[in-house]
Parts: structure tokens; sequence; C-alpha cells
């Protein structure tokens, strides 16, 4: 009797936080994998749990900004087990800081990870997919591609970016008639270890704003759009605010966001000056699953299909009540002392002609 093939999945960023969560996911599932990220001792205890889940793993301890690495990882994973079902771009750094405190160098750095890796992965992805004619590639984005926040410019920035390349290519895999699918996965704050080794320019300790997950949970929001490939998905009820609060009120979002998102961002605790980041180097210590904020972190979050034409109506009904009130108060006050004084002005038979 024929034995029907392994899936196989390759992860970027598979060493902590979502990335570490998807691989144990996806093993529970039988899965064969690759592991990508830099530090290979994390990505050695990332194979053993997924192992021991039920998965099969490979071990390929590179930086996503080099595209040649990435190129020959996903050579060896089609090598190894033959194919590549699903591709997800999960590795990111990102600086906590005021632009003006950041340095050329550090923007350049998060773009080639956060975003470049991306494009990387993607095209190695499709490399092998396109021959086939089938998979799917999934991108780990964010609330923040739609909406950026203070503090971290150039992690929104390459959101963005990430969001017009997968737009770009989405349309030229539908021109191609590819059976290839396109996810982008928009998230809201997750408890991950990035706020522990993320370099900071800023008084405080970074932390996640709330509300926070888990990242089990966005884990589950991958396996799914795996299995069920739509456009995007919005994940959580702080995203799909902050998505259509954007469409709706930019301009009011920018105050709310001034206010709220610089302390939002730092916990009570100062940076010391012994801690480590991991822009350009991997913290070895610090590889886990979770963060430091489990203990106002959910596990459970809604999942929506993040598609406009599917929230437009239910925006513009919004905008319309929001314009009524307005056009409401401004009769309400269009009747009162003017109203009156134009009133009295007629009974003294003063009013223009």
């Amino acid at each position: 009797m024929p034995v029907k093939p392994t899936k196989v999945v390759v992860i970027t960023g598979a060493s902590a936080g979502v990335g570490r969560a998807v691989a144990h996911r996806f093993a529970q599932a039988g899965f064969s994998m690759g592991l990508i990220a830099r530090d290979a001792g994390a990505l050695e205890e990332v194979r053993d749990e997924v192992e021991k889940l039920g998965g099969t793993a490979i071990v390929l301890a590179l930086d996503v900004a080099d595209a040649c690495s990435v190129f020959a990882a996903a050579d060896r994973v089609a090598g190894i087990f033959g194919h590549i079902d699903v591709w997800v771009n999960d590795a990111m750094v990102t600086v906590f800081s005021p632009t003006w405190k950041m340095t050329p160098e550090e923007f350049r750095r998060v773009t080639e990870v956060t975003y470049l890796g991306f494009v990387h992965g993607t095209m190695a992805a499709l490399r092998h997919m396109r021959p086939a004619n089938r998979g799917s590639i999934i991108q780990i984005g964010s609330a923040l591609s739609y909406r950026g926040i203070p503090l971290q410019s150039a992690y929104c920035g390459a959101k963005h970016a990430i969001r017009g390349f997968t737009d770009s290519l989405r349309a030229e895999l539908i021109h191609e008639r590819s059976r290839i699918t396109l996810t982008m996965l928009q998230l809201p704050a997750v408890n991950t270890p990035q706020f522990d080794w993320a370099r900071a320019h800023i008084a405080r300790a970074p932390r996640p704003v709330a509300p926070v997950i888990e990242p089990e949970t966005i884990a589950e929001a991958v396996f799914r759009a795996a299995c069920k490939p739509a456009r995007e998905y919005w994940i959580g009820l702080s995203t799909l605010k902050v998505i259509l609060g954007n469409m709706l009120v930019p301009g009011l979002l920018d105050r709310y966001l001034a206010k709220v998102c610089v302390d939002g961002q730092q916990t009570d605790d100062p940076i010391g000056p012994d801690r480590a980041d991991n822009l350009y180097e991997p913290v070895h210590s610090l590889h886990r699953t979770r963060g430091s904020f489990s203990a106002e972190s959910a596990s459970s979050a809604t999942m929506s299909f993040g598609t406009l034409d599917r929230w437009v109506p239910y925006a513009a009904t919004l905008l319309a009540g929001t314009l009524l009130g307005g056009l409401l108060v401004w009769r309400t006050k269009l009747s009162g002392p003017s109203a009156a004084r134009l009133q009295q002005r007629r009974s003294n038979g003063l009013e223009a002609r």
C-alpha cells in the first residue's frame, strides 16, 4: 500500500515566539519542516520539541537578510523532503525608538530582516512552488502594516512594505492563473520575547500595547490559514478596530496614538546598561515561545477574513452614523441662540431684505 507523502512546511524565525509556536502546531499535524533562524542551538531545541510532538525537522541556521542562504535552504528542504507545501515568513527584528534617535544603519538592518527577509523567503518558495503549480505562502503581518505607531517607525515601515509587496505578487499569480495561494495574517500585540531582546532607545523597557495575545493562538490561526487560505486574516478585535479606524478617521487616530502609545509601549522598569539586543546577533538565553507578559495575555482571539469588501459596508455605516451625528449637532447649535436672535430681529422688523 503506497504511503501518503508527508506535508512539508518551512518556517522562518522558528527559534522563538510566533515562529516557534507555529513549528509546534504543524508538528502536531505530522508535518515535516525546515526550521530557519540565526541561532543553531535554539533551533536544535525546537527540533527536539517538534519530534516529541510528532513532526520531523531539519535545522537551517542562517540570516534571512542573506538571499543566497535562504535560497540554498529551500533547495535543501526540497532535496530532503521532496517538495515544499507551505512557507511561513515570520523572522523579524525591530528597534523601539523615536525616529531621530535611530541610526541609518539600524533602519537598514530592520528593513533587511523584517521586509527583505520576507521577500527572500517568498522568492525561495516560488522557485519550488511554481514548477509544481501548488503551495501556500503565509506572511506574518500586523495591524501595523495598515497603521504606523510611535516608537516603531522602522518596523511599521517594513510591515507596510510587506503588504504592498504581497498585494503585487498576488495580482501576478492571479494573472498567471497560478494555484499558489498567498495569505497575510494581520496580528495584534503578541506576547513574544521580542520585547525582552529588541534594541531600544527609550527610557523604560518595551512592552506590547494591550490587549495582548499568546503566540499559540497565532500559531493556530497560521495553521488554519494553511488549511483554508484567504487573502488576509485579521486576528483579534484590536486589529479590526485599528484597521477600520485608520480607514475612517486617520487624523483622529494620529492624535490618539500619540497620546497613548508612547507610554503604552513602556513598562515601569528602566532599561539597564547591560541590556542585550538581537538586532545583529541572536541572544541565545532568551529563546522561548512566550515573552514576559503571560499574566495579561489572552489565549483566544477572533479571526476574521480581512477583506475590505467584507468590512467596507460596516465601515460606511459607521461613517454615515458619525456624519449624521455631526450634522444633528450642527443643526442643534444653529437652532440655538442664533435662531433666537433672528426671531427677535424679525419681531422688531429689522431683518435684512
